[in-house]
């Protein structure tokens, strides 16, 4: 199925305490059942602007979240139950995932996805994608799309079984 790609915005952070405030914000438009893929080089600043979406999404120790890079998944009690994964270390993203419970998890709370490029096939749509580009030492740009998929053409959905 054909994928659309809706430009939300772009914020530029000046540092970790920018891209944990920025996380905050991010947070008020999250749902139960989101996924929000998060893609950016190492030291980007995956965790922390996920520190910052799990406290504005109830977390009350922001110092919980920590890279789930050699457990995969990390869960934190907040309004909305977050779940942290990272996809760095799997092999085979897929089967992996599935294999997690992340259809389980997206009907619990929100899941939010580091190295999420790993996978993005097999994350579902509609998707929130966090693309973060290091600007400068402590500087980040973060781009905000959803992804979803469209609907056929009205002479496919005709032509369809």
């Amino acid at each position: 199925m054909p994928e659309e790609t809706q430009d939300i915005e772009v914020v530029e952070t000046r540092s970790p305490a920018g891209t944990e405030r920025f996380g905050r914000s991010l947070a008020d438009r999250l749902r139960r059942g989101d996924c929000v893929a998060l893609v950016g080089d190492l030291g980007a600043g995956k965790t922390a602007l996920v520190r910052g979406i799990a406290a504005g999404l109830g977390l009350d120790d922001r110092h919980m979240v920590s890279s789930p890079t050699f457990v995969l998944c990390q869960e934190y009690p907040a309004r909305v139950v977050v779940y942290h994964l990272d996809l760095y270390r799997m092999s085979d993203p897929g089967p992996e995932l599935e294999d997690l419970g992340l259809d389980e998890m997206l009907q619990e709370g929100v899941v939010l996805v580091e190295w999420a490029d790993r996978a993005m096939d097999h994350l579902p749509r509609p998707l929130w994608q966090v693309s973060i580009a290091i600007t400068g030492p402590r500087r980040r740009r973060f781009q905000i799309r959803r992804l979803t998929h469209s609907a056929p053409p009205a002479e496919a959905r005709k032509e369809s079984p």
